[in-house]
């Protein structure tokens, strides 16, 4: 009764929204979500039925091991949520389609009853993701289109665990998980910038308490060296991010600006070259993203990470202690959102004070 129930609040959302174009977003999201929820199947049922995959077995076991974990350590959500599992038959359960004007690094938003303006559009189908970026394409944006293993519907229903997230590593597996709870336990409408990077700074939290209390000193190693690429990755879009946000202040002939704006690009693929090769002996799982590189990938990254050294210096401001943590960003959530951005500055720039 539930789900049916569920199901039924979902197609009317979608079918009480005006105009075609509207109707259709909503629709392919509401039967997208629809079609989740039915392949999805309690974890309790998975462990008990003799012909689960051990490895898929140990896995979800793992997956509510964590659940419990965020629910008691970081004072995460205690819901529905990633009591179930959904195996999509696909690697990625949503394709994000992110866009920019040609000389701006502000992303083309849209905004949506319940959960506010987004900085991109969310599409079940890859075809209908692939569709809209031609769209924005044929605008003059620059677009980017990525898939995603997981997302979060804020509480309004029980996510489930999906195979797009199990395909990972234990530690980016937990960082997920914390990252959607995250997005459960604080969320502001139209502000994605400061979501996604609480939502990251959770997940980030989680894994280091996690390994810290599972003494797992060779996966924390491994995955503390993939933080350091990430690092060096974040400072070098960063910085790229800066110059493009200078060359597009300056009120310029437009094929001028575009010479520019590639020479930037060129300049920031040039020493990913020399990192890859200097400090990461030739990693290379960053390739795919630097080979399309455009204002629309630089904002993206910016949505998800810009704020999170802000919301680490809270942490580290309230003595690590979580309730003080999230009083504090709940505080700032509160604030208009100029206020809110000024706020995060000053958090940034280390200028808060303790929350002790």
């Amino acid at each position: 009764m539930r789900r049916f129930l569920t199901v039924l609040m979902i197609i009317t959302a979608a079918h009480t929204l005006g105009g075609c174009a509207v109707l259709g977003y909503y629709s392919q999201s509401a039967f997208g979500h629809i079609d989740v929820m039915f392949r999805s199947r309690a974890i309790s049922d998975w462990l008990a039925d003799e012909e689960t995959d051990e490895d898929l077995r140990a896995r979800l076991q793992q997956v509510l091991a964590m659940r419990e974990f965020a629910i008691r350590e970081l004072k995460l959500p205690d819901n529905g949520s990633y009591l179930d599992y959904a195996d999509l038959e696909r690697s990625h359960v949503v394709w994000n389609v992110f866009a920019t004007p040609e000389f701006s690094l502000e992303p083309v938003t849209s905004c949506f009853p319940l959960v506010g303006c987004l900085n991109y559009r969310g599409y079940f189908d890859k075809a209908d993701a692939e569709k809209e970026a031609a769209r924005l394409k044929a605008l003059g944006h620059d677009v980017h289109v990525g898939g995603v293993a997981a997302y979060s519907t804020l509480g309004w229903f029980a996510d489930p665990v999906l195979n797009t997230m199990l395909r990972w590593s234990e530690p980016r597996l937990a960082s997920v998980l914390f990252h959607e709870l995250g997005h459960q336990k604080l969320y502001v409408d139209d502000d994605s910038a400061f979501n996604e990077a609480f939502a990251t700074a959770v997940g980030e939290i989680g894994v280091q308490r996690w390994y810290v209390q599972h003494g797992d000193s060779e996966t924390l190693k491994e995955w503390e060296v993939q933080e350091s690429r990430k690092q060096d990755f974040l400072q070098l879009v960063s910085g790229t991010a800066d110059r493009l946000r200078k060359l597009y202040a300056v009120q310029a002939d437009a094929g001028a600006v575009r010479a520019a704006k590639q020479e930037i690009l060129a300049d920031m693929q040039a020493r990913y070259a020399q990192i890859k090769s200097a400090r990461w002996g030739g990693y290379a799982g960053y390739d795919e993203w630097f080979a399309g590189v455009n204002n629309a990938r630089v904002s993206a990254v910016s949505t998800y990470h810009r704020w999170v050294p802000a919301f680490v210096n809270i942490l580290d401001a309230s003595g690590n202690n979580l309730d003080a943590f999230y009083a504090e960003c709940q505080r700032g959530a509160y604030m208009p959102r100029d206020e809110r951005q000024s706020w995060l500055n000053e958090w940034l720039e280390g200028n808060g004070y303790s929350l002790n």
